[in-house]
């Protein structure tokens, strides 16, 4: 008579060696848990990091006009400037070398001489597109938004100056068949 051959394939443990195969394999997870949780850095490198973030407290906001756009960073401690380079600096310059005109000067310096607060506050500024009139502006409304952030009581005279208002007047677009937005080719008679 023939020998048959069992087969291993088909076969399955019993239920009790799995389950203590698996009891097995939860402790190993647990201790690489453990061993993560248990490696800190020492205390030194923390308190440099909150030395710094005192340092570098600002409020932020973007203001726009036209198709300016700026980011105003308004820092309330720290050390000021000196009263010769000026306490905003747009685009790593002095705003009273960036701005020439005594007119767009007095646009962007607008909402601290509001506040009567000219040097109390450190702007930093980063503007971009529009013209340079656009971006006074745009300079304007973004320090009046860090203003309000940093001391919610300066809402009510920068919004009776206007200053809080974003100015949504933009050029037209031209329309095809047209010279411009809406001047029309010159008609002729004849």
């Amino acid at each position: 008579m023939a020998k048959t051959k069992k087969s291993t394939k088909g076969t399955k443990l019993p239920k009790e060696k799995k389950s203590a195969k698996k009891i097995a394999k939860k402790p190993v997870v647990k201790k690489k848990e453990e061993k993560k949780i248990s490696t800190t850095e020492p205390e030194v490198p923390e308190k440099k990091e909150t030395q710094k973030s005192k340092e570098r407290k600002y409020h932020e906001a973007i203001g726009r006009r036209k198709s300016a756009s700026a980011r105003v960073r308004l820092f309330t401690s720290g050390p000021l400037q000196s009263a010769m380079e000026g306490n905003i600096v747009i685009n790593d310059k002095p705003y009273k070398d960036y701005f020439s005109t005594l007119k767009l000067q007095k646009i962007v310096d607008a909402p601290l001489v509001r506040l009567k607060s000219l040097n109390r506050f450190r702007a930093t500024v980063k503007v971009r597109g529009g013209g340079i009139r656009g971006q006074a502006e745009a300079i304007r409304h973004g320090l009046s938004r860090t203003l309000v952030l940093f001391d919610f009581n300066f809402r009510k005279k920068l919004k009776k100056a206007g200053y809080l208002t974003r100015d949504s007047r933009a050029k037209e677009r031209r329309k095809f068949g047209l010279k411009k937005a809406r001047r029309a080719p010159q008609w002729t008679k004849r």
